[in-house]
């Protein structure tokens, strides 16, 4: 213990080299940390849209209400929704743990604004209004007004080439426009916002959509929704439904169907290509920066580090000293770019309602990319300290 408690005396007595380098250039240390925070900020903000447009893709899948959701096999993404027969639907109903199911109904429609009267595509959803399964409780709410035909309920995050639908309703109680060259009358608002497959919602009832579709087929639906009775495992099911059921179905967890979804955008590779080269970027920038502190502040006190040398200090203690100041220079950039992403974050959020909030995991990780960023950089400035030859003090 004494020698334990010897060596941390030891440690603590020692002079702070690296901080106080660090410390003395305050212009300097104030340009060395904007420069971190700003690719800090950057890289924050690459990965925060990236993770809130696939959030925001798949938010519509999060919000139905099952325990098993099931679509057909070839199903990929609500941009291009494909059908099966609601007859697997009912099959499921056979097995033991099966409480309940329902019929969901997807498919893009032409939606008139009714100030400009220019059509838009939009996404729609035809739901049971006895049992809509949807975890919205508008929509739970407005479920008797979806019983009457022709009454819709408009995602008040859509896009604004809608119109100002949200401000209508609210005033004045309904609103009035076409849906597919159909009068239909808004009566109610939720929450879903766009997304990569629609850029606006509206969910009505299972009548009023084969209504707007007239060449649909009424058993031919998009999503089944599986309830099931207390006790019984969803996995375990799914595996035995998935034997049960022809091969022309497939049953999924509702976190499996947001990954199908999920999966179908990121294998497209523009969006990660994109928001992954402004993260490249970042880090570069973040390099260029720390290493150009980094290699001034040697250059200044190369007679500094030769008088050490020449004292009997190693290159490994000269080195450390030179990695601490990347650190402290890593931990004091990141503070600020951490708080300047949050608020962009509540910023964008607040403009275009995008699932966008900072996340633990991604915190660390711009924070080990952060000090991967200044190391990468400090062992580059080594290749100066190194020269500091004892022979130049004389």
């Amino acid at each position: 213990m004494w020698g334990i408690s010897f060596m941390f005396r030891k440690w603590f007595r020692r002079t702070p080299l690296a901080w106080r380098q660090v410390m003395k250039e305050k212009t300097r240390l104030m340009v060395a940390v904007a420069g971190i925070a700003f690719a800090d900020m950057l890289i924050f903000v690459q990965l925060g849209f990236q993770d809130a447009l696939y959030d925001s893709a798949t938010k519509p899948h999060r919000s139905l209400e099952a325990d098993l959701v099931m679509t057909n096999p070839q199903f990929q993404t609500l941009f291009s929704v494909k059908s099966f027969s609601r007859e697997r639907l009912y099959q499921a109903l056979g097995h033991e743990g099966v409480k309940s199911v329902s019929s969901v109904y997807i498919s893009s429609g032409q939606w008139k604004n009714p100030e400009t009267r220019i059509n838009r595509a939009i996404l729609i959803w035809g739901v049971e209004p006895e049992a809509p399964n949807m975890r919205l409780p508008e929509v739970k709410q407005n479920a008797t007004q979806l019983k009457l035909l022709n009454r819709v309920l408009f995602d008040r995050a859509g896009r604004p080439e809608y119109g100002a639908i949200a401000e209508a309703v609210q005033k004045h109680g309904t609103l009035e426009t076409e849906l597919n060259n159909q009068n239909i009358q808004v009566t109610g608002l939720f929450t879903v916002g766009s997304s990569f497959a629609a850029d606006g919602n509206i969910i009505t009832s299972d009548s009023t959509f084969l209504k707007l579709f007239p060449e649909r087929q009424p058993n031919q639906i998009e999503v089944g929704l599986i309830q099931l009775k207390p006790g019984f495992d969803p996995s375990q099911v799914q595996a035995q439904l998935a034997k049960q059921l022809s091969s022309d179905v497939r049953v999924l967890t509702p976190e499996g169907f947001a990954a199908v979804e999920k999966y179908y955008w990121e294998s497209q590779g523009t969006i990660g290509f994109i928001f992954g080269l402004g993260v490249i970027v970042g880090f570069i920038v973040g390099i260029v920066i720390v290493y150009q502190i980094l290699y001034s502040d040697v250059s200044d006190h190369l007679p500094e580090y030769a008088t050490l040398k020449a004292m009997g200090y190693s290159d490994g203690y000269l080195l450390g000293v030179l990695f601490q100041e990347a650190l402290l220079l890593a931990a004091l950039g990141y503070i600020p770019g951490f708080m300047i992403a949050i608020a962009l974050y509540q910023l964008t959020y607040t403009a275009t309602l995008l699932p966008i909030a900072m996340t633990l995991s991604r915190a660390i990780t711009v924070f080990i990319i952060t000090v991967v960023m200044c190391s990468f950089s400090g062992a580059v400035a080594m290749r100066k300290l190194q020269a500091a030859d004892p022979a130049d003090v004389f």
